[in-house]
């Protein structure tokens, strides 16, 4: 049997610490908050290509606006908007027991920022949102493979089960998955 002995990182010594870049020690932290309506030409834009590409609707700024309590965005201290879900509190499904239920709408992240985990960041955000509003379940609809909200535990599942006004709003010629994740 190997056994090791943990020890600590060294340190630098204080001879060391120029070669230490102080942007990178001090770079900024990127935060999730609640969208405000001055967000609203930043979210705007951040959707467009998703909306063009027909993964999302076109909305208008006035929408953003309008709605922009739904919204997390993510973004780094002076720095623009890089990623945005909204989330709406529905009256509970006939499946779900009664109880409200959240439909995840307009998630996207700038090409740029993909795969860096920046919609995994939102994602655990929009659960935790979630839960403290104590909803039942989410629901989202994706023209894509889904495969951030099937990493995060949601299923597919039919529009029966959903909250009754959005599943109606789904447009059929997108062809979208519904998928669903209790909480």
């Amino acid at each position: 049997m190997i056994t090791a002995t943990p020890r600590p990182a060294p340190q630098p010594h204080a001879s060391q610490s120029h070669t230490l870049q102080p942007h990178t020690l001090l770079a900024p932290t990127p935060s999730v908050r609640t969208a405000r309506p001055d967000d609203a030409a930043a979210l705007a834009e951040l959707s467009r290509p998703f909306a063009r590409s027909g993964a999302l609707r076109e909305r208008p700024a006035s929408l953003y606006a309008t709605h922009a309590a739904d919204f997390l965005v993510r973004q780094v201290p002076g720095g623009p908007v890089d990623g945005c879900v909204g989330l709406r509190v529905h009256a509970g499904a006939p499946g779900e027991g009664g109880g409200p239920v959240g439909v995840l709408y307009n998630f996207c992240v700038a090409g740029h920022r993909q795969g860096h985990g920046v919609g995994a960041g939102l994602l655990r955000a929009a659960l935790a949102v979630a839960r403290a509003q104590s909803l039942g379940a989410l629901f989202t609809a994706t023209t894509g493979g889904g495969g951030l909200f099937l990493r995060h535990g949601f299923a597919p599942t039919t529009a029966r089960l959903a909250p009754p006004a959005w599943a109606a709003s789904l447009d059929p010629r997108r062809d979208a998955r519904i998928l669903r994740r209790t909480l």
